[in-house]
């Protein structure tokens, strides 16, 4: 799994079982391995190349998965059965019918001599849907004591039942926004949030990003760099303010739209690098009225490793694993490009 806020790949072991109808799962190992200024370089730039040098970059960063699997693999005790990769998300415009995630499955397959599942979204994207989110199967079944399932990664997303449906949706940015100001300002991110803790919100800026067209939009509905680089980044830069500022009242925001997504009291299970930030829990807290629920460490930092690879196993068997009322798309289906790796030929 690689994300929009380029911390690294993220990999995850993890034994799945199914018994009295009700999954079960444990991570047995995961490592996430932080990207060298270079492949930054070349993932952040990649929805700039031309056509064929965009194609040699997702056969080269497949290679560069499989190694990097195989490295991992060597750590463990057994060859896993399947690997399932999301790869790197380059273009997401469904309204235009098309998503593009890099890290060729095929190259990941023939290095790692192992079944491989990618290319996830495009099945639900031909049918009508958003190709996103994913993760909702495996909140509703991986996860199902919690109420809301909240990721904050480059986005915030969540999932949960409402009236026996699954919705879910991209609320709106995260670590993508704030992982922008603090760049400015000479650091990868905001450690704990210190940098934005330090500022004053402008309530001119907070009404303004509070009335973005996006937030008024029924879900499904989700979010991509497109939309920020076109409206979000923007809206924010229009005010001649400090970055001290822009930053503080970005948090104010980011805590305020998880709080208008989760307006009913229960568990609020909140995972990705965001659960790490002190200073946006502490605005969520205060914002919401859900039980905030901060699992162990493992959880945190690599649920959505274990979502897609719990995805795999449920394409590999041919069962549901995107749900129309989470994306909008005609029907349900089981999507994911299958490489598989014969060991007869």
């Amino acid at each position: 799994m690689s994300g929009t806020s380029l911390d690294g790949l993220d990999i995850a072991a993890v034994d799945f079982a199914f018994a009295n109808n009700k999954w079960s799962f444990t991570i047995v190992d995961a490592t996430t391995i932080s990207y060298s200024e270079e492949w930054i370089e070349k993932l952040k730039n990649a929805h700039t190349l031309p056509g064929e040098k965009l194609m040699e970059l997702n056969a080269e960063y497949g290679r560069y998965t499989g190694v990097e699997i195989n490295s991992f693999i060597e750590r463990l005790s057994y060859k896993p059965d399947l690997i399932a990769s999301h790869g790197h998300t380059v273009f997401h415009q469904p309204e235009k019918g098309f998503t593009l995630q890099i890290g060729s499955g095929a190259e990941i397959a023939a290095i790692t001599k192992t079944t491989t599942v990618a290319d996830f979204r495009t099945t639900d994207i031909a049918l009508g849907g958003q190709g996103a989110p994913l993760v909702p199967v495996g909140d509703k079944l991986l996860f199902p004591e919690f109420k809301y399932c909240l990721n904050i990664g480059g986005f915030a997303n969540i999932s949960f039942d409402k009236n026996g449906r699954r919705l879910a949706f991209d609320i709106g940015p995260a670590n993508f926004a704030l992982n922008y100001f603090a760049e400015i300002q000479g650091f990868q991110y905001d450690e704990n949030g210190e940098l934005g803790r330090k500022g004053v919100i402008n309530k001119q800026l907070l009404h303004k990003l509070n009335n973005l067209e996006y937030y008024t939009r029924e879900a499904p509905k989700s979010l991509g760099r497109e939309w920020m680089e076109r409206v979000f980044f923007p809206a924010i830069n229009s005010f001649p303010i400090s970055v001290s500022e822009k930053m503080r009242t970005l948090y104010e925001h980011i805590a305020m739209q998880i709080a208008k997504a989760t307006t009913s009291q229960g568990k609020l299970l909140i995972t990705g690098g965001g659960a790490l930030n002190t200073f946006l829990i502490e605005r969520i807290k205060h914002h919401a009225v859900a039980e905030i629920v901060i699992p162990d460490d493992t959880i945190i930092n690599y649920k959505e490793a274990l979502i897609f690879a719990f995805l795999g196993v449920l394409r590999q068997q041919n069962k549901i694993n995107c749900l129309a009322s989470v994306t909008g798309a005609s029907k349900d289906s089981s999507g994911g490009v299958v490489f598989e790796y014969l060991t007869s030929f």
